[in-house]
């Protein structure tokens, strides 16, 4: 069996006891959460939150520069009010920098991979708590953001699952 076949199995599963259909399309907590793309890291379970509370945006790293202009769309559009940035301990954007990244890409993918490269910013951090910091300051500075958002940056452990509030 393929792995496409096991997913659409488990998805028939899914949807044979599936009954959020009619959740409201703005979530219900008025919150947007910016997190990391790990496998490890439940977004809603970690607040204690269910299905239709928040909008989860991820990304690797959980920056919020790639992430203004869904954070954006939550605000305006559907009335979130409150941004919850979430980085978290054993990350793999603290193990590399930009130009280990960009080598290792030229190295095994070619020029053309590795000359798209350069013009990246892998966003890569070698501290924690000020990349948290960092990424709240973000949202906070942009324009796109009304001053009336609260904003809130956690460092969450995988190692425990708890959360540390940073700012």
């Amino acid at each position: 069996m393929s792995i496409v076949s096991e997913l659409l199995e488990a998805n028939a599963r899914y949807a044979a006891t599936f009954t959020q259909g009619d959740l409201p399309i703005p979530p219900v907590r008025r919150m947007a959460i910016v997190t990391c793309m790990d496998a490890r890291i439940n977004a809603f379970r970690l607040f204690g939150l269910q299905e239709g509370d928040a909008h989860v945006i991820r990304n690797a790293g959980g920056r919020t520069s790639e992430a203004i202009r869904s954070i954006a769309i939550s605000e305006r559009l559907l009335g979130t009010n409150l941004v919850a940035v979430v980085h978290h301990t054993d990350c793999g954007m603290l193990r590399s920098t930009n130009e280990q990244f960009r080598q290792s890409v030229a190295e095994e993918l070619g020029d053309a991979a590795g000359e798209l490269a350069k013009r990246i910013d892998f966003q890569f951090f070698p501290d924690l708590e000020q990349s948290v910091r960092d990424d709240v300051a973000l949202v906070l500075a942009s324009p796109l953001i009304p001053g009336s958002v609260q904003v809130a940056g956690f460092i969450y452990n995988v190692k425990t699952g708890l959360l540390t509030h940073v700012l």
